[in-house]
């Protein structure tokens, strides 16, 4: 009898950086040579800027390009220095195995669950719970690892909204985010001082509505602030963003 054989699902971030590192296997993208801009590959591929984002994120993390935000995007090898197989891994593709789900779904899953989390919160938290969310925030402005004191104050809104799943679902979000080393390349070049004061208003904005116990104004505020991350990670790499 004869059997099936697995399905792999592919994201759609992945197909795009095969066919894009297969251009430069074949050589049409020499060494050194700038790739097409984003919204260029966009349109010719006919997918969003956030895919193609990732794929090139990706293709660097595998050694095939070199980002250089403000100017473009750089091939770092010549095409015989990668395999032949179109679609076979560049160097460095085993840290990026355990990729499977991309940087903007966790982003886009929590503006599903957090805003409505907050907007809980502001109805259900205890007055520890507020001021464990209260702490989150003031600490972020204190230290030199932002990071962790801005997942402690998801997770502590998360902790407060009355509903123990939502909170688990808000914590395996996290993890998955933070598990993507394509995201955490986003960060290194997205992330700054600039980034985490914009981050540390906006969360001052949803730790206001919580606790004046208004769960619409606590809703708006948080979705207000994951649309911004979202903003701040798509910022164009190349130097054809008319906001440079």
């Amino acid at each position: 009898m004869s059997t099936f054989q697995a399905v792999a699902i592919t994201r759609l971030y992945r197909v795009i950086a095969d066919q894009i590192a297969g251009r430069i296997r074949a050589g049409e993208f020499p060494r050194g040579g700038r790739l097409p801009s984003e919204r260029e590959l966009a349109e010719q591929l006919q997918v969003s800027r956030a895919s193609i984002r990732e794929a090139l994120i990706a293709l660097e993390i595998e050694g095939y390009v070199e980002v250089r935000v403000g100017t473009g995007v750089f091939v770092t090898r010549d095409g015989a220095g990668f395999p032949a197989a179109p679609g076979a891994p560049g160097p460095g593709h085993a840290a990026q195995e355990h990729d499977d789900i991309g940087p903007f779904d966790p982003l886009e899953a929590r503006m599903l669950i957090e805003p409505e989390c907050a907007g809980m919160a502001a109805q259900q938290a205890s007055p520890a719970q507020i001021a464990a969310i209260r702490d989150a925030h003031e600490g972020m402005s204190l230290t030199d690892s932002p990071g962790r004191h801005d997942r402690d104050f998801h997770n502590a809104i998360a902790a407060g909204c009355g509903n123990a799943a939502v909170a688990a679902a808000v914590a395996r979000l996290w993890e998955l985010t933070q598990a993507s080393s394509v995201y955490s390349r986003m960060q290194d070049y997205f992330v700054n001082t600039k980034v985490w004061a914009a981050a540390h208003a906006e969360h001052q904005r949803i730790l206001i509505a919580i606790q004046a116990r208004d769960p619409i104004r606590a809703r708006h505020a948080m979705h207000a602030h994951l649309l911004g991350i979202l903003a701040r990670l798509r910022e164009d790499f190349g130097d054809d963003n008319p906001h440079r």
